[in-house]
C-alpha cells in the first residue's frame, strides 16, 4: 500500500536544505497540510510549486483531524509540513500521524533538517546519548521538571524563544549549577548563525543585556560532564 500521509522535513534557514525526495514529495501530493499556509506558501513558490495548502496546526488540528483521515481512505495522498523542520518535533502532526496508523493508513517520514541534531553536534557534549526535552512548560511542572533533570546524566536538549533565553539559563544555572557546561545555539544554517560555547555562568554573561533574536537551542551537559 502506497503511504497516505508523508512527514516532509523543511528547511530550518537555508532553502538549500530541502532534499530532492522532498521536492518530489511536496509536487506528487494532492494537498499540502501546513502549520502557516503563508510560509508554506512562500517555501513553494521558491520550488516554483503550486499546491493546494490547507492550514494544520495545533489550534485546529483536532478538529480537522476525522475528515483528513477520511480523505485520505479515499485516496488522497497529503504532505504534512511545518513552518521549519521535521513534523511532529514540538510542532503539529503527532495526532495526525497516531490517526492514520490506527486506521490502516501507511505514514512515511522523510529525513531531512531538525534544529537540534546540529546543535547537538556542535555543541562539544556527549552525543551518545541524549534526551530531547523540547519546550519547558512555561508554569506549572516547570519547577518540577527542572528538579528532575538535575539528576540526568544524559545531554539535555531544549528549546527556547529569544526573549526567555537569559531567564531559561539563569534557571538552569540556579538548579543545576553555574559550572555546568552547556551550548546554545541560535539562527542555524542562517547569514547570523551562532553558536556559543562554555558554562551555563559564562553563556549567560555572554547573551546578557542583548537582543536576542532566532530560533534557540540550548545544549545542556548531563550531571556527570
Amino acid at each position: 500500500m502506497p503511504p497516505s500521509l508523508y512527514l516532509v522535513p523543511t528547511p530550518i534557514g537555508n532553502l538549500e536544505d530541502i532534499t530532492l525526495r522532498a521536492i518530489r514529495v511536496l509536487k506528487e501530493a494532492d494537498v499540502v497540510l501546513a502549520e502557516d499556509t503563508r510560509n508554506t506558501g512562500m517555501l513553494l513558490k521558491h520550488l516554483q510549486l503550486s499546491k493546494p495548502l490547507q492550514s494544520h496546526h495545533a489550534f485546529n488540528e483536532h478538529q480537522t483531524l476525522n475528515n483528513l483521515v477520511e480523505r485520505m481512505k479515499k485516496g488522497e495522498k497529503m504532505a504534512l509540513v511545518s513552518d521549519a523542520g521535521t513534523p511532529a518535533i514540538s510542532d503539529p502532526g503527532f495526532l495526525l500521524v497516531r490517526a492514520c496508523l490506527q486506521n490502516g493508513l501507511e505514514v512515511e517520514c522523510l529525513p531531512g533538517p531538525t534544529a537540534f541534531v546540529p546543535a547537538l553536534v556542535k555543541s562539544g557534549l556527549p552525543c551518545d546519548r541524549f534526551t530531547f526535552e523540547g519546550f519547558l512548560p512555561q508554569k506549572k511542572g516547570r519547577q518540577t521538571r527542572l528538579l528532575a533533570l538535575a539528576e540526568e546524566e544524559r545531554t539535555m536538549i531544549f528549546y527556547e524563544s529569544p526573549h526567555r533565553l537569559v531567564k531559561t539559563l539563569t534557571q538552569f544555572a540556579e538548579f543545576w549549577g553555574t559550572d555546568r557546561l552547556a551550548s546554545v545555539s541560535r539562527e542555524l544554517t542562517k547569514l547570523f548563525e551562532e553558536t556559543v560555547n562554555g558554562t551555563l555562568s559564562e553563556i549567560i554573561t555572554h547573551f546578557a543585556g542583548k537582543t536576542v533574536k532566532g530560533e534557540i537551542v540550548i545544549v545542556v551537559g548531563g550531571k556527570n560532564d
